[in-house]
C-alpha cells in the first residue's frame, strides 16, 4: 500500500507585521490611559546633550520609564532628583524601535511636604559642604549706606513696607530691581538681579548700592521654592555687596538665608537692619556734643586752677624786673654826663689837631715838597741826559768796537782753533742798529716812568690840598662858624679866656672883625705855588 503525504493544514489566523503590532499597542495604550498622574520614586536621571531628561519612576514591584523634553524641563518648578518621591503628570506613549512604553512627563511635583524638605535638606548639605554658608565669608553691613538696592516685586506690599520703613528711620536713595518672586521665572531673575547690581561700576550713571535687600512676603514652601534654587544661593554667596535676605515670615527659612550676610525675619525688619534711626543719631550727636562741651569746660577749669597753683610759686613780676630797672635808671643818669665828657674830649682833641693845621703851615709844607720834587726831577733829567750822552758818545768809536770785536773773535779762534779774521762792516752796522733800538726803548721806558712818578706826585699834592681844606677851619667858617682870638692872635676856646683877654678879634668867612668896630681887610689869598716847569 503506497503511503501518500498529506499537505500541512491551512490556518485561518491572520498575520500582522511588526509595525502593525507596534501601532496597535500604541493605540491601545494611548487610547486607554491618555493623560495620567503617576506617583513613584525617582530612579536614575540622565540629561542628554540636547537638553531632554530621561529618568525612571519605580515602586516596590515595577519600573516605569519616563521622558521629559527640553521645553518641558525648562518649565519644571521642581526638577526630579534620584531618590525623590514625586507625582509626575503626563501622557502614556510607546517607543516602537525599542518595543517599550514610557511616560512622557510634562510636570513634576514632590509627593508631599516631607519629600520637599528631604530634597531641601539634601541640597543644603551639599552647598554647605562647598563652604557657601561659612560664617567667615559673611561681610559686615555698612553703618550708614547712601544707596540701597532692593530685589523684589515692584507691585507687591513688600516694596511699600520697605520704603515706608526707610522713610521713617533714615531716608536714603533706593533702587528697585523688579523680579518675579515665585514660579518658574523667580530663580533666574533673582540671580540675574543680584549679579546685575554687583556689575554696576562705582561712580557710574546708575549709583552702585552699598547694601542689597532680597525680599518677598510669606507663602507656602512651594511658593518660596525659587529662593532655594542653587543658582540663587550661589549668586547670593558670590555677591560683593553685603546682602540682606528677607524672604517670607519669621518662621520661613530658605537656602538664601544661609548664604546671605544677614537674615531679616520680615521685609520691614530688613529696612530696620539696613539703616539706623536718624532721630537716634541726632540725639546721640547732641549728647556727645554736650559731653564734649562739659569735658572741655572741666579741662579748662582744671588747667586754669593748675596754672593758678603754679603761679603762686613764681616770684612777682615787679620783683623780677626791679634789679634791671634800677640798673637801667643808674646808667640812664650817668649817660648824659658821659656823653658831655666824651663830646668835650673829642672837641678838645679836634681843637688841638686843628690848631697845628694852619693854612700857612700847609702852604709852606707844600712849597717844600714841590721844591724837593722839582730838585729830584732836575737831577733825574740831568742823570738821564748824561747817560744818554755817554751812550751816544760810545756809538761813533768804531775803532773801539772793532778792537772789542777783534778781541772777542780772537778769543773764540783760540778756543775753537780757527781764525775768522776781522768783523765785517755789515755785521757791525747791524749790531749798531740793534743797540740804537734798545737805547730808544730804554729812553721811552725812562720817560714813561718819569711821567708816572710825576703823576703820582701831583695826585699826592692834590690829596694833601683836599685834606688841608677839609681839616682847616676856613671850611668851617663858610658854614657859619667863627674863630675868636686874643690881641696876640691866639685862639680862645673858653668863655673865661675871652673875658680875661684885653682885646678880641673874630674871624668870619669874609674877613676879621676887632671889637670896637675896626674891620680888617679880607684875608689875603694864599701864595700860588711856583711853576714846576717841564722835565725836558
Amino acid at each position: 500500500m503506497d503511503l501518500i503525504d498529506d499537505p500541512q493544514p491551512v490556518s485561518n489566523t491572520p498575520e500582522f507585521t511588526v509595525a502593525e503590532i507596534s501601532g496597535a499597542v500604541k493605540r491601545v495604550i494611548e487610547g486607554e490611559f491618555g493623560r495620567v498622574r503617576v506617583r513613584g520614586e525617582v530612579g536614575r536621571v540622565v540629561v542628554a546633550r540636547t537638553g531632554h531628561m530621561y529618568f525612571d519612576l519605580k515602586d516596590e514591584r515595577a519600573v516605569l520609564a519616563a521622558v521629559s523634553w527640553k521645553g518641558q524641563v525648562a518649565r519644571m518648578r521642581v526638577r526630579p532628583e534620584e531618590g525623590m518621591e514625586v507625582i509626575a503628570t503626563g501622557r502614556m506613549t510607546t517607543f516602537g524601535p525599542q518595543s517599550k512604553y514610557q511616560l512622557q512627563v510634562e510636570s513634576v511635583e514632590p509627593a508631599g511636604a516631607g519629600a520637599l524638605m528631604a530634597m531641601l535638606e539634601k541640597r543644603r548639605a551639599a552647598l554647605a559642604g562647598e563652604g557657601l554658608f561659612d560664617a567667615g565669608r559673611k561681610r559686615p553691613l555698612p553703618y550708614l549706606p547712601r544707596v540701597i538696592g532692593v530685589v523684589t516685586s515692584p507691585s507687591g506690599a513688600v516694596i511699600r513696607d520697605i520704603l515706608h520703613r526707610l522713610r521713617d528711620r533714615f531716608p536714603v536713595q533706593v533702587i528697585v530691581w523688579p523680579v518675579a518672586v515665585q514660579g518658574e521665572r523667580c530663580a533666574p531673575e533673582v540671580a540675574r538681579a543680584i549679579t546685575g547690581f554687583n556689575a554696576l561700576a562705582p561712580g557710574g550713571k546708575v549709583p552702585r548700592p552699598d547694601v542689597l535687600i532680597v525680599a518677598r512676603g510669606g507663602g507656602s514652601i512651594e511658593d518660596l521654592w525659587g529662593f532655594n534654587e542653587e543658582i540663587v544661593v550661589r549668586a547670593a554667596a558670590a555677591s560683593e555687596i553685603p546682602l540682606i535676605s528677607a524672604v517670607g515670615h519669621e518662621t520661613d527659612t530658605t537656602l538664601i538665608d544661609h548664604a546671605a550676610d544677614r537674615r531679616a525675619p520680615t521685609p520691614s525688619a530688613a529696612a530696620e537692619v539696613a539703616v539706623p534711626v536718624r532721630a537716634d543719631l541726632l540725639a546721640h550727636v547732641s549728647g556727645q556734643q554736650a559731653r564734649l562741651l562739659r569735658a572741655s569746660g572741666q579741662m579748662i577749669a582744671r588747667r586754669d586752677q593748675r596754672l593758678r597753683d603754679l603761679s603762686r610759686a613764681l616770684p612777682r613780676p615787679d620783683s623780677l624786673l626791679a634789679g634791671a630797672w634800677q640798673g637801667f635808671d643808674r646808667w640812664a643818669e650817668r649817660l648824659p654826663g658821659s656823653l658831655r665828657t666824651l663830646v668835650s674830649t673829642k672837641a678838645r682833641a679836634l681843637a688841638e689837631t686843628a690848631g697845628g693845621l694852619r693854612a700857612s703851615a700847609l702852604l709852606r709844607q707844600a712849597s717844600k715838597d714841590q721844591e724837593r720834587l722839582r730838585s729830584r726831577m732836575l737831577r733825574l733829567a740831568a742823570a738821564a741826559q748824561r747817560q744818554l750822552e755817554r751812550a751816544r758818545a760810545t756809538l761813533p768809536e768804531s775803532t773801539r768796537l772793532d778792537r772789542a770785536l777783534s778781541a772777542t773773535t780772537a778769543h773764540k779762534t783760540a778756543v775753537l782753533g780757527m781764525s775768522t779774521g776781522r768783523l765785517r762792516p755789515e755785521i757791525a752796522t747791524a749790531r749798531i742798529t740793534d743797540a740804537r733800538a734798545r737805547l730808544d726803548e730804554r729812553t721811552r721806558q725812562l720817560n714813561a716812568a718819569l711821567d708816572r712818578r710825576l703823576e703820582r706826585a701831583r695826585h699826592a699834592i692834590t690829596q694833601a690840598e683836599r685834606l688841608r681844606q677839609s681839616l682847616g677851619y676856613t671850611a668851617t667858617l663858610a658854614r657859619g662858624y667863627a674863630v675868636v682870638r686874643d690881641a696876640s692872635g691866639q685862639p680862645l676856646t673858653t668863655r673865661q679866656a675871652a673875658s680875661d683877654a684885653t682885646g678880641l678879634e673874630i674871624e668870619f668867612r669874609d674877613g676879621r672883625l676887632k671889637l670896637g668896630g675896626a674891620r680888617t681887610s679880607p684875608p689875603r689869598p694864599p701864595k700860588p705855588a711856583p711853576d714846576q716847569g717841564s722835565l725836558f
